[in-house]
């Protein structure tokens, strides 16, 4: 058997990536803790509760156990309804709960990532138009001025917004998130007020604090065409991946974008981006279909020999981790993958997974790109949104009854690949031996 480790870059970031109201538990007071109210909104009638019952304190241990598995970083958000519960008032305590959380990974020498905006909304914002109304680019630049103002001795990684692409699909086209809209015009009008307000954003902290990096994460899925001998078949995942990948990201880099929905100018977004946030899970195949007007003529699905998640919204497609980090290379920025993982309850797939993606983040490093860290997703199950607790996405389980947590296998082999800088060849056989003629051949 072949004896080799990959190493990763002195100083790589390994971490794990959460969200406030994923994790955090008693969240009251933003449109999710609504929505979650109404019939039929969230599989099984599930709600966030307790969620993994951090603002009661229990981000401690989790903390623990990400320091002692050897992780160097953790990306989590904050939640802007509790700082600002009103429009008119700030949340001193609140702000005080988390400077101890960020204290805490300081404490356990974790390198925080904080993301500002993470899919919810105060109501207070939700009730005056959300993202629909341009006053919230103004809203949004306050925010983050009291926010970074306050955390800033902890934190000079920051990210402005959380998958503004999902954001806006999500919410205004298949309406699996509040408010429920399908109204493409909608969600370019929101899609260009997330880059106005991450624009705003993004000057307001480097004038608090000069020193930060400031990003974005993005969302990335390669829409690879069905048939590759049918044009429409490249001619609708090429139009997909415009809709979805691209619109944000040009408009922070060229301060322009255009869509078939129509095209914006934003010239002080131009360049307002010090790092690429990426995101990756999967990949689809895509087919024009006439038959299929209200999605765009398309017909989606997952290459049918790939394996599949628990719940089958994820197929394991290492190879577009790949095309993710060509297609990132286009703007000569370091790029942090701040999210990546795989649903899965008793961790048949999870290990391989794992390993396979990281073993394409390792090929595109030594094929010169700029990958400075990454993030799995995540440290512990959590509310996965409107797929509630039916998605099991951690390398610790969590009993959401009694908030026990339970370490899975795949926590052990995260834990190697952290304390070693690398992808060995002893880990593979150890967790993924099927992988060892492919990943050690």
């Amino acid at each position: 058997m072949p004896q080799a480790t990959f190493y990763f870059p002195r100083g790589f970031l390994w971490g794990t990536a959460t969200s406030a109201h994923q994790v955090e538990g008693d969240n009251t007071n933003n449109n999710w803790s609504t929505w979650e109210q109404e019939p039929g909104r969230i599989i099984q009638g599930q709600e966030a509760g307790l969620a993994c019952d951090w603002w009661g304190g229990r981000w401690r241990e989790d903390f623990d156990r990400a320091a002692e598995s050897g992780q160097k970083a953790h990306r989590l958000s904050v939640e802007w309804s509790r700082i600002q519960p009103a429009p008119d008032r700030w949340d001193e305590a609140a702000l005080d709960r988390y400077r101890e959380m960020l204290r805490g990974l300081h404490e356990r020498n974790i390198t925080p990532l904080v993301t500002l905006h993470h899919v919810t909304d105060p109501l207070w914002l939700s009730e005056g138009g959300g993202w629909e109304n341009q006053a919230v680019v103004e809203r949004f630049e306050k925010f983050v001025r009291k926010a970074v103002e306050a955390l800033k001795e902890y934190v000079s990684l920051w990210c402005t917004i959380n998958e503004p692409n999902v954001y806006a699909a999500s919410s205004y086209i298949t309406g699996d998130f509040p408010p429920g809209e399908k109204d493409i015009k909608l969600a370019f009008r929101v899609l260009t007020n997330m880059v106005r307000g991450h624009a705003a954003a993004y000057r307001a902290i480097h004038a608090l604090q000069p020193q930060a990096r400031v990003g974005i994460t993005v969302n990335y899925r390669p829409f690879k065409p069905a048939r590759t001998w049918f044009l429409p078949d490249h001619w609708i995942a090429n139009l997909y991946s415009s809709l979805y990948n691209e619109f944000f990201t040009r408009a922070i880099t060229r301060g322009a974008a255009s869509t078939i929905i129509g095209r914006v100018r934003i010239p002080e977004a131009k360049g307002t981006q010090d790092y690429l946030g990426l995101n990756y899970y999967t990949r689809e195949r895509i087919a024009f279909n006439l038959l299929k007007a209200k999605d765009v003529f398309a017909r989606r699905f997952f290459d049918p020999h790939s394996e599949l998640s628990d719940t089958g919204s994820i197929a394991n497609e290492p190879e577009g981790m790949a095309e993710a980090l060509n297609w990132a290379r286009q703007f000569n920025l370091p790029i942090l993958i701040t999210e990546n993982g795989v649903d899965d309850t008793d961790d048949h797939l999870r290990p391989r997974y794992m390993i396979q993606h990281l073993h394409q983040v390792w090929r595109g490093i030594n094929n010169s790109l700029p990958v400075k860290g990454y993030f799995y997703w995540t440290l512990v199950d959590n509310f996965e949104w409107e797929r509630g607790w039916t998605q099991r996405f951690g390398l610790w389980e969590l009993d959401v009854e009694t908030q026990a947590r339970r370490k899975r296998p795949s926590a052990d082999l995260y834990a190697e690949i952290c304390r070693e800088n690398g992808l060995s060849s002893e880990m593979v056989s150890k967790y993924a031996p099927e992988l060892m003629p492919i990943i050690f051949p």
